[in-house]
């Protein structure tokens, strides 16, 4: 018996894991330190009062001969789907409620969806990346290139035509940078991807969160159907992160090497998922509703308000920063020279405050840091009084 080798190219420790350790670490030598935690992306405020009565509605149904629910079906409920459709639409976009699949968050799709792509195809990322995309195409075995994102881009890379890429991943708003993509910027990609054959993998885990006028769907850009799979979250949208459900669009019209994708992946689940479970399915159907829509724009708005008492108090102390605005993330350049983990024990031994290292992201990520806009109000007006204090 062996081992996946392509497990020891793995960097030892995923990102969030030291960031844990350290944590813990010194929590442990400091038991009275009060440590603010503004660096893994989870949320803090409840489920909307709308999404857990329909919760509860379901699991009653479970409760009764009549109404109960066995096993779902693979690419979820119609009514979830036909929900998801309608979304779309209000925001100009057409989707098919038969182009979509259920699934329990955007992480394991992106995950998961290289399972229906050959091992010899070449991987583009961009730098900084989420881990996720990199990591599973290394367990994969896969050639992987960056496209890199920095301060001259606006953290927003475009297509450079001397690159050879089979599958690209993207996201926008980005994690961790904040950075969205314009739909011109978009264009360029698609217009890539459809001259070469390959396909984009797009992460709109943080549509909800865009404010100004940008494509909140890769299929608002004119060709993305022939060349593009959407990945997307209820995570951070509507405080899913523990209950877990998002959903995959593969337009029926996507076909490479012979193969209908959304056949592929159909075959895929059939074989690998059983599926969402029918109380959280009527959970996320409620997150849809008019009532539901209205009641996680309160959230949402909340966090965009802890985003912009961080970007405050950057500008205050002059500090460079992208995100913010279309995203709950804020990506800053680490002050004085230093590196992203100097910078992170300097925060978290002198202010108390947690925060994630660029350079885990990637190696455009050195020397910059991620803060997230998740944590409680009071916990990140004090977080921000503090990180003023240490550096002013």
């Amino acid at each position: 018996m062996k081992i996946n080798k392509h497990f020891d190219d793995l960097v030892p420790n995923y990102l969030f894991a030291d960031v844990a350790r350290k944590t813990a670490a010194f929590a442990a030598a400091h038991p009275d330190a009060r440590i603010i935690r503004l660096g893994i992306g989870d949320v803090t405020l409840p489920l909307a009062p709308v999404v857990v009565e329909a919760m509860k509605r379901g699991a009653e149904e479970m409760a009764h001969k009549e109404t109960f629910k066995g096993y779902p079906e693979y690419e979820g409920y119609a009514f979830l789907r036909e929900a998801i459709s309608d979304y779309y639409k209000r925001f100009g976009v057409t989707v098919s409620a038969d182009e979509i699949f259920v699934s329990d968050g955007a992480k394991s799709d992106c995950g998961n969806i290289g399972d229906i792509f050959a091992q010899d195809n070449t991987v583009l990322v961009t730098d900084p990346v989420y881990p996720v995309y990199v990591d599973s195409n290394i367990m994969a075995g896969r050639k992987i290139v960056y496209a890199a994102c920095n301060e001259q881009n606006g953290f927003a890379a475009l297509p450079d035509e001397s690159v050879e890429a089979d599958i690209i991943y993207l996201c926008s708003p980005n994690n961790p940078t904040g950075a969205a993509y314009t739909c011109e910027e978009l264009k360029q990609w698609v217009d890539y991807a459809n001259r070469r054959g390959a396909v984009i993998l797009y992460d709109a885990a943080y549509e909800a969160f865009i404010t100004e006028d940008l494509p909140r769907s890769i299929f608002a850009v004119e060709g993305a159907r022939t060349c593009a799979i959407e990945l997307c979250s209820l995570s951070k949208t509507a405080g899913f992160t523990g209950t877990r459900c998002g959903y995959t669009v593969i337009p029926k019209e996507l076909e490479r090497d012979g193969h209908n994708l959304y056949d592929t992946w159909y075959r895929r689940q059939a074989t690998k998922f059983n599926g969402v479970s029918y109380p959280v399915q009527c959970a996320a159907a409620a997150v849809f509703s008019e009532e539901g829509q209205r009641q996680i724009h309160e959230n949402i708005a909340y966090y965009q308000e802890n985003a912009q008492i961080i970007a405050s108090t950057l500008r205050e102390l002059g500090i460079p920063f992208t995100g913010g605005t279309n995203s709950p993330y804020i990506w800053l350049k680490c002050p004085n020279g230093m590196s992203s983990w100097e910078f992170f024990d300097f925060l978290l031994s002198e202010a108390n405050v947690v925060g994630t290292p660029g350079e885990g992201f990637g190696e455009n990520g050195a020397g910059y840091f991620r803060l997230t806009s998740f944590g409680d109000r009071d916990s990140t007006v004090e977080a921000m009084r503090r990180v003023k204090k240490v550096l002013s």
